[in-house]
């Protein structure tokens, strides 16, 4: 089957959703491609207030105001001895509604975005998954596809997004993936039912809790129906390299047992998700567009995930990509010159 579209986007995460609703909302057509089958698992639950701005634009701050998402007013941090900050208020520093935010389960949170993008006139096809890249000469024009039956797809674009998270499809097809030498990190996580959690206003807190010797931290993320997201970081050779075991669970509970924060907030709760891990995942790509694509989110870079800032970056990216998609459409430029016009200062920095 052969189509032809404005702008194709690959992978239907935030930053796929983005890209893709910001476009079609200038009327343009947008085709989205999804390997998965949404609801599907992510890691991330942590909203900074930032991402205000962009939700704004997409229309969706009236469904996140509406959902089961814990609000989110603050942050505290717990040091390797065990001792509680204060609470760091957002709004005390930025009074606007914007410092309040959420905490959300990205199964959930996800699949609002995907149907959004739905709703604003994009063209999504879930179970869908790229096999190929297109080109003519240095450009890229589109790409193939297959679904799950089995029959082959040719795709054809003014403009090819990648959006398809750490699988990298253009940045991988090009050589421009750098690895981190100083944010060479690995991350152990599970979730837990009934552990400790503040009331009130203070009930949404992210706290960040250090272990012993500060050799990595723990986050504590309160999410809906009393469940808790905590997971530690460290530097990826102390976390894996340097052990006898290799097992998640025994790596977690080692590490549990040098976190006098966490120790007593989890001891009365009920696991209730397997352990999970990723390792050595700070990363960035050289270039973040040339002729006719854009990267935006994870397909760009990924950082060390202390400052919650994935899914603000997939966003964020996601909106500038847009805005110079369109910007480059109306005036039939789609160079690399026009779609990285509008990039972050920071993509500019990772770029250097």
């Amino acid at each position: 089957m052969f189509t032809e579209t404005d702008v194709l986007v690959i992978g239907g995460g935030p930053s796929g959703a983005t890209t893709a609703t910001l476009v079609a909302q200038k009327g343009f057509q947008v085709q989205l491609l999804e390997r998965e089958h949404f609801p599907r698992y992510h890691i991330g639950e942590s909203l900074i207030p930032e991402t205000f701005w962009v939700l704004e634009r997409l229309g969706m701050l009236p469904k996140m105001r509406n959902s089961r998402f814990v609000n989110k007013h603050s942050v505290q941090f717990v040091s390797e001895h065990g001792k509680l900050s204060e609470p760091f208020y957002f709004n005390i520093h930025k009074p606007h509604e914007s410092s309040q935010t959420w905490q959300v389960y990205r199964q959930q949170f996800d699949q609002m975005m995907l149907d959004n993008a739905r709703d604003t006139g994009v063209v999504v096809q879930e179970g869908m998954r790229v096999t190929e890249i297109l080109f003519e000469g240095q450009r890229i024009v589109g790409a193939r596809a297959m679904d799950e039956s089995g029959a082959k797809h040719e795709f054809r674009a003014k403009v090819v997004v990648d959006a398809a998270g750490q699988s990298c499809l253009i940045q991988d097809r090009l050589g421009l993936r750098e690895w981190d030498p100083v944010l060479k990190k690995a991350a152990v996580w599970t979730y837990w039912k009934g552990a400790y959690r503040d009331a009130g206003r203070d009930e949404g807190a992210t706290i960040v809790m250090q272990t012993q010797g500060k050799k990595g931290w723990f986050w504590y993320i309160p999410l809906q129906d009393d469940v808790i997201s905590v997971g530690v970081v460290a530097p990826c050779d102390y976390l894996f390299t340097s052990r006898a075991s290799k097992d998640f669970e025994t790596i977690y509970a080692d590490e549990v047992a040098k976190c006098p924060g966490v120790q007593p907030r989890i001891a009365n709760a009920e696991r209730v998700a397997p352990y999970r891990a990723a390792k050595e995942y700070s990363y960035r790509s050289k270039q973040v567009a040339g002729d006719g694509w854009v990267l935006v989110g994870d397909a760009f870079g990924f950082l060390d995930p202390l400052y919650s800032s994935g899914v603000l970056l997939a966003l964020k990216s996601g909106a500038y990509a847009a805005d110079a998609i369109v910007a480059g459409l109306q005036k039939n430029d789609t160079s690399a010159a026009q779609l990285e016009h509008g990039a972050p200062i920071l993509w500019r920095e990772w770029t250097v």
